[in-house]
């Protein structure tokens, strides 16, 4: 089953903007283990929501994998995952938001607040993107 997921970016060194600009990324400089581990399981068209931290704290758009994980030519013990932007959401959704709905309880997102790669239920998602 396809999973979906949740992807941390500092606006100021890689905004939803820059990705929708580009069309394509290579998701990289993921650092933390648990993180890159995250990227390694996802699969080619699971669907991502991205989310810039910083002043911002909000989601604020959409994403696709665009192929398969592979390592980090930089670090081989990390991996890195192509992106294919999606859509910006009508309405980002701030931290505030997430945190105020019992969906994100257990959620690593709030548990773990500085991993920046998350897997999220169809539920998380859904309420994530207004779906």
């Amino acid at each position: 089953m396809p999973m979906k997921w949740l992807l941390k970016s500092d606006p100021d060194e890689y905004s939803f903007d820059h990705l929708a600009q580009d069309g394509t990324a290579t998701w990289d400089g993921v650092k933390n283990p648990v993180a890159s581990k995250h990227l390694g399981e996802m699969r080619k068209g699971e669907d991502i929501v991205v989310y810039h931290t910083g002043k911002e704290k909000a989601a604020v758009g959409l994403a696709r994998v665009a192929g398969a994980p592979h390592p980090d030519p930089e670090n081989a013990a990390l991996n890195v995952v192509p992106l294919v932007a999606g859509k910006r959401l009508e309405k980002p959704i701030s931290l505030s938001e997430i945190k105020a709905s019992p969906l994100f309880a257990e959620s690593p997102l709030l548990r773990m607040g500085r991993l920046s790669v998350v897997p999220l239920t169809d539920e998380q998602y859904r309420f994530l993107t207004g779906g």
